[in-house]
């Protein structure tokens, strides 16, 4: 049975979404999934600019939007207009949070910014992102995930060192700091159960960057100058990585030296790497990868995917095949957690809308709407919390401010 609506960890939190693009929507879903109620503000004519890249869903979705739109409704307002910045104040006092992405100073002007709200609303959680620190001199700097990805030394740490620098497959800092954001607004929102105040949490995306560097910056740090790239393999476990079978790609984690041990003795039948002192320790065995990974390369390269994968397991070696992204989404894995749903849409019939990661005492929290046409919920919405008559929501759409 679907979790209900009230039981959701969320439930009764109203959530004004002003952003757009990635950061700021991710952000805004993972409030939506965990139940909160989540107003999208877009342009009446083009919407988020996402609506128009990638593959097109329906008439006014594509897949890009729907990756970080879902559980949302849609309400139109043209921002630069005078009612329209009235009718999105009178929306932010009904609503518990308010997440915005614009440029830097843009939301000010439009008589949306945090200070201008927070004075009828003590209590008003509201989100800023940027792309660099808004009290720094980079305040004004449009922030792109790219960028960032250059300038944080994500790239550099990225890819085969014999190639050129490489990004990720994803905007992993737009992403990364949509996820630090809705962490913050939680934790704002709980201080708020004790306090009564609001915040005002400020995330940029160089921030959120360079934190995801990890260990690889802190070693940076440690050397003064970077670290080796390694590719698909471990900077300091060995062999950790991805191999090549006779037949296909997989990978192999060898985490400690007993593992090692038996993957030599079990999995690839070679018990003289597992005795020779060149090998004994991680840490020889990570000074000594260049003479050790030919060696696991060859006897790998003689075996079928399917038969080290069964002598990994049974000899306690974690392991897996490397899939293509269509068949891990089609994967018995996937399926059986529920991780890919079909969702009705009125354009298209139906589309697949994936399903929010996190369990709440074992069930997962729902898909409760797909990701929203343009402007759906504009009607309900402002009638509800509004109050707009039919007649003044005609005229609103008539002039385009709605």
């Amino acid at each position: 049975m679907p979790m209900l609506n009230s039981s959701l960890p969320l439930a009764g939190v109203r959530v004004l979404d002003l952003s757009r693009i990635l950061a700021g929507p991710w952000c805004g879903m993972v409030l939506a999934d965990m139940g909160a109620e989540v107003i999208k503000v877009e342009h009446p004519g083009r919407g988020d600019d996402t609506r128009d890249w990638g593959l097109r869903v329906g008439k006014t979705e594509t897949a890009y939007f729907n990756s970080v739109n879902r559980n949302k409704r849609s309400v139109t307002l043209d921002l630069q207009t005078p009612e329209g910045q009235q009718i999105a104040r009178d929306l932010a006092k009904q609503c518990d949070v308010v997440i915005q992405n614009f440029k830097f100073g843009g939301i000010d002007k439009l008589g949306l910014g945090y200070e201008q709200l927070s004075k009828e609303q003590p209590g008003l959680i509201y989100c800023s992102i940027s792309g660099y620190d808004r009290t720094g001199p980079e305040a004004a700097r449009p922030g792109y995930d790219l960028v960032v990805q250059g300038e944080a030394g994500l790239m550099a740490l990225n890819g085969e060192a014999s190639q050129p620098p490489l990004k990720f497959g994803v905007a992993m800092v737009d992403l990364f700091t949509g996820m630090y954001s809705a962490q913050a607004v939680l934790a704002a929102l709980y201080q708020r159960e004790k306090t009564g105040k609001g915040r005002h949490v400020e995330m940029a995306l160089f921030d959120c960057g360079l934190m995801i560097t990890a260990y690889y910056g802190l070693e940076a740090l440690l050397m003064g100058e970077d670290p080796p790239r390694y590719g698909n393999s471990h900077p300091s476990i060995v062999p950790y990585g991805v191999f090549d079978a006779a037949d296909g790609p997989l990978v192999i984690t060898v985490g400690n030296n007993a593992q090692f041990a038996r993957f030599c003795t079990e999995v690839i039948e070679r018990p003289d790497l597992a005795a020779d002192e060149r090998f004994k320790t991680n840490i020889l065995r990570s000074a000594n990868r260049a003479v050790l990974l030919p060696e696991l390369h060859a006897e790998l390269a003689k075996r079928q995917r399917a038969d080290l994968l069964t002598k990994l397991s049974a000899s306690g070696i974690p392991c897996g095949e490397v899939l293509g992204l269509l068949e891990a989404l089609n994967s018995r894995r996937a399926t059986d957690a529920g991780l890919v749903t079909t969702q009705p849409h009125p354009v298209a019939g139906k589309v697949n809308v994936l399903a929010p990661p996190y369990r709440f005492d074992g069930e997962r929290l729902p898909v409760r709407s797909a990701p929203p046409q343009l402007g759906e919920g504009t009607h309900e919405v402002l009638q509800s919390l509004l109050g707009l008559s039919d007649d003044r929501l005609a005229q609103l759409k008539t002039s385009g401010v709605v």
